[in-house]
């Protein structure tokens, strides 16, 4: 029955640690440990823009993936690295500021190297922790979709592929809930993870999706993002989103489609849904957006800013 295999590719997932890809026999040459590649709409041919990072020898890529939890905000922060690339780079998507130094010390002991510390939009419900980490590990850049317009030290658009050792993340925006909301999906190809992962931010959440009433946000935006950049990906993609409230970790591009209580709804009904939704003005949306559109840092005077 295809519901029991959904069932079942999902328990293997969550219980695996360490998630192993193939690589191709053509990949012979050698890698980048941590590049941005800056490309035209997904489909066309990319050109690439070296940013930073070291050449690696030959290595097979194996993705290490760790979920973890804010309990204040209901915010997931992931961790991914190739830890089959000798520095084993690593990234942290949506950290939070209370946490940095939990993830830190997680990163320290599986030896991994941080390289950046990416964010999917301006969070309105936590300070990003982004800032902190920079702060307390020199050398990780921080990553903010261009659209947001957040200072970081890379700004990424609709397109663009972050590379982290033989991995990489392909960028996707999917404003709505935000002006500059993207979503992160693993790389598609032989040697990238499979099947893919999509860090959806607030876009899209498990049953549900992230507000549209503050931010720029556009119900008629939102509907569309998720549309067309998330619900086209492959039906066995794996959403992992920013936050829960009900304690579900993860879901897929198959089961929202069906399942979720809104965006399976025609654009009218949706719209209407997200109008009448009466939602409270977020209590710490006048500390959290002024902190991450400075990159986490709280202090707002122009020599923290030129610090981020």
């Amino acid at each position: 029955m295809p519901s029991l295999r959904l069932h079942h590719q999902l328990l293997r997932h969550c219980r695996l640690s360490f998630i192993p890809t193939s690589l191709s026999s053509s990949s012979s040459s050698s890698s980048s440990s941590s590049l941005i590649t800056r490309s035209r709409p997904l489909g066309s041919t990319a050109s690439a823009v070296r940013l930073m990072g070291t050449m690696a020898t030959e290595s097979t890529p194996r993705l290490l993936f760790r979920q973890l939890f804010e309990k204040e905000s209901c915010t997931y922060t992931y961790l991914l690295a190739d830890v089959g690339h000798p520095e084993k780079p690593a990234l942290l998507l949506d950290p939070v500021d209370k946490t940095a130094d939990r993830d830190l010390a997680l990163i320290r002991d599986l030896g991994l190297k941080l390289i950046y510390a990416m964010n999917t939009h301006v969070h309105a419900d936590h300070v990003t922790g982004t800032g902190l980490i920079k702060t307390k590990m020199p050398g990780v850049k921080s990553v903010i979709s261009k659209a947001s317009q957040a200072k970081a030290d890379h700004v990424v658009e609709h397109g663009d592929k972050i590379h982290f050792g033989n991995l990489f993340l392909e960028v996707r925006a999917t404003p709505g809930h935000t002006l500059g909301c993207v979503t992160y999906v693993t790389g598609e190809g032989p040697d990238q993870p499979h099947p893919r992962m999509a860090f959806t931010g607030d876009a899209l959440l498990i049953r549900g999706c992230g507000r549209t009433d503050f931010q720029g946000g556009s119900s008629h935006q939102l509907y569309q993002s998720v549309h067309s950049q998330i619900f086209a990906l492959p039906k066995d993609t794996l959403i992992y989103p920013a936050h829960d409230y009900k304690g579900f970790t993860v879901s897929t591009v198959g089961e929202e489609m069906i399942l979720n209580p809104r965006l399976t709804k025609d654009e009218e009904t949706f719209t209407s849904i997200m109008k009448n939704l009466n939602l409270a003005y977020p209590k710490m949306i006048d500390v959290a957006v002024p902190a991450n559109l400075a990159c986490g840092f709280q202090d707002s005077t122009p020599e923290a800013r030129a610090s981020a």
